[in-house]
């Protein structure tokens, strides 16, 4: 097991909250429709003048207040962010920036798409384990609003909003990562893709403004994932030395509500384990995973001496999975 503690989470959203409702009637949809179509009652939608750091540097306080931390108490952080805020520099030097953590501070970025909190709590635990750093806070921070396509409803209608931080240290051998897994499955890397801001597409080579907006075929991914999914999770099970009967809590990437009822089938963990805040938040890319995350420690459901299991997709396509002794 390699030793790493949580000792905080946070969490932050943007101050507009949007209904289904509402989105009805703003697209010009019959009532009912963006409800049934997303099965998310409210998101949260970043205003024009809420930045992807604000947002993520918000959501670091919010952490630190909970662990009763200082900004100088961090010695590195990592952002975790599905989508930039630009090309370059990484996204966490604008959190850093925002949030007032003292020059000097290091950052940079791990992407993963939908689990890049996941990849990134997986080298956080390997850099403190070595003794490099004492405390390491990551953020994920997206703003999946700015890139939606609203005539797509598919691909549109879930998403939302969000940011979300842990602070974790190196631990004392009781706690931390018992196994951890990812496998990506490049037949399927146009299925979930944002075609623009790259080298491949971009004002000297050639682009279209629709080339910046998110592009999904949801069936696609589902089905590909039905057929890697059971396999994975089974070899993520052996490798951490127990059952699935072990599992104290699931926190899942709330990517849609057939990915979620998918996930629940497979694991075959009674619902009252698996953290569900899709309804409330949408799809928040790769702050999906950490703010439930958050939403189970805060809530009581996750706490000290607990087995829990991370997992989802992301677009790649890519699977993961980690158990973690809390």
């Amino acid at each position: 097991m390699i030793p790493v503690r949580l000792i905080a989470t946070g969490k932050a959203v943007p101050s507009h909250s949007v209904s289904s409702d509402s989105l009805d009637r703003k697209l010009g949809h019959p009532p009912g429709y963006t409800l049934r179509k997303s099965r998310v009652l409210s998101r949260f939608v970043a205003a024009p003048d809420e930045s992807q750091s604000q947002l993520g540097a918000a959501a670091l306080r919010d952490a630190l207040t909970n662990a009763g931390l200082k900004l100088a108490d961090i010695d590195l952080l990592i952002g975790a962010c599905g989508v930039p805020e630009q090309a370059l520099p990484n996204t966490a030097c604008f959190i850093a920036q925002h949030a007032g953590l003292p020059p000097g501070t290091p950052t940079f970025d791990i992407n993963a798409s939908c689990l890049s909190f996941m990849a990134a709590f997986r080298v956080a635990a390997s850099l403190l384990a070595d003794g490099g750093y004492r405390r390491i806070a990551i953020v994920a921070s997206d703003l999946a609003s700015r890139g939606v396509d609203w005539s797509e409803p598919e691909a549109s209608m879930i998403f939302g909003d969000g940011a979300a931080a842990v602070i974790v240290e190196r631990g004392d051998g009781a706690a931390g990562i018992r196994a951890y897994k990812m496998g990506t499955y490049p037949e399927g890397r146009r299925y979930c893709e944002i075609r623009g801001g790259g080298t491949e597409r971009n004002p000297r080579n050639g682009v279209e403004p629709a080339d910046y907006l998110f592009r999904m075929d949801g069936k696609a991914v589902f089905r590909l994932a039905v057929k890697v999914m059971p396999g994975f999770l089974e070899q993520l099970m052996v490798e951490s030395g127990a059952g699935l009967e072990r599992i104290d809590v699931v926190v899942p990437h709330q990517a849609s509500p057939l990915g979620l009822a998918h996930a629940a089938r497979i694991l075959d963990v009674p619902d009252a384990k698996i953290i569900k805040i899709f309804e409330h938040h949408g799809n928040q890319v790769a702050a999906s995973i950490p703010t439930a995350l958050h939403e189970a420690v805060m809530t009581g459901r996750a706490v000290a001496g607990q087995r829990l299991l991370m997992m989802g997709t992301a677009a790649g396509l890519t699977i993961g999975g980690m158990v973690v002794d809390l």
